[in-house]
């Protein structure tokens, strides 16, 4: 009795040992006599007892291999520490446990190496600004040199650029001195800006100046011409008055028959203003007797004229 339960018991844990379940995105490689006979992919499987053996485990899973900083030298002689990252899954489970030894060992190896010949074409400057150019070049060889392997570089970034003390200085102090010429070149600009302002500036308001100055001396050459103008008028206008005073004076004295009296008075005013005190000669007519008359009888009719008007 005790036998048929040890029994069951060893069958039960063989049976147990005998039935793999493969989660998912993993793979077994398994081996028969030592051989390699299928890889279990997911999903439940069923081994021989003592003939078949799972050999290896593999995850399917993209996976990251970050390596510590190495060692490199570029083209202008300069040693600097690089650290690397490495993307990477497993396309062959047969060949990545039967391919190398130590996949991720040959990896890093290999990425330090590629790094070295790349870093070594380019100088410190190239190394600084072409990560991208650097990346895609170790991508490429790490790819096709884990091929065989079973494993797939999906892709590989530079983590961290260490340059030595002395050139970690050097640069602060390019990138201090960059930083201040841009600051020199940024006042400057905006001090010319600032005097082309107060230049535009006093130009306007010396056109406003002259625009207004001019508007001022039209209007006051237009207020004087305006005022000549109006003393031109005035001036006209009593010249009418005094020709229409002198006209209506001489129709009278034609209403009146006086013609030749006309001419006598005229003269005796020739004569008046002949002896105003400035005049050095005094020329007498010959007829002054007769002109008196004449303007005695003048003033008569002009008299009479106006006792008939009343």
């Amino acid at each position: 009795m005790l036998f048929i339960i040890f029994l069951l018991i060893f069958i039960v844990l063989l049976f147990v040992t005998c039935v793999k379940v493969v989660p998912q995105a993993n793979a077994y490689v398994v081996e028969r006599l030592g051989a390699y006979l299928c890889t279990f992919e997911t999903g439940i499987h069923f081994l021989v007892p003592f003939v078949d053996r799972v050999a290896k485990k593999v995850s399917l899973k993209e996976q990251v291999a970050d390596f510590p900083p190495q060692p490199v030298i570029t083209k202008d002689n300069v040693t600097m520490r690089i650290d690397s990252v490495v993307f990477f899954f497993i396309t062959d489970p047969k060949l990545y446990a039967y391919g190398i030894v130590n996949p991720i060992a040959a990896i890093e190896n290999l990425t330090a190496t590629t790094l070295r010949n790349i870093i070594g074409d380019l100088d410190l400057d190239q190394t600084l600004t072409s990560r991208e150019i650097i990346n895609t070049k170790m991508r490429e060889v790490l790819d096709k040199a884990t091929d065989p392997w079973g494993i797939k570089v999906t892709r590989v970034e530079l983590k961290n650029i260490i340059p030595p003390q002395a050139i970690q200085e050097a640069m602060e102090k390019q990138m201090k001195a960059e930083r201040e010429r841009r600051e020199s070149i940024l006042r400057a600009e905006g001090e010319k800006k600032s005097t082309i302002l107060v230049a535009e500036g006093k130009k306007e308001a010396a056109i406003l100046d002259a625009e207004a100055d001019k508007q001022t001396t039209i209007l006051q050459a237009e207020a004087e011409r305006q005022k000549q103008v109006e003393e031109a008028e005035g001036r006209a206008q009593a010249i009418r008055l005094v020709q229409q005073a002198n006209a209506e004076g001489i129709r009278m004295l034609k209403e009146a028959g006086a013609d030749e009296a006309v001419l006598k008075i005229k003269s005796l005013e020739a004569f008046a203003k002949a002896a105003d005190g400035n005049a050095t000669k005094i020329i007498v007519p010959s007829d002054i007797a007769g002109l008196a008359g004449i303007v005695q009888s003048v003033a008569e009719l002009a008299q009479n004229t106006n006792t008939e008007k009343k």
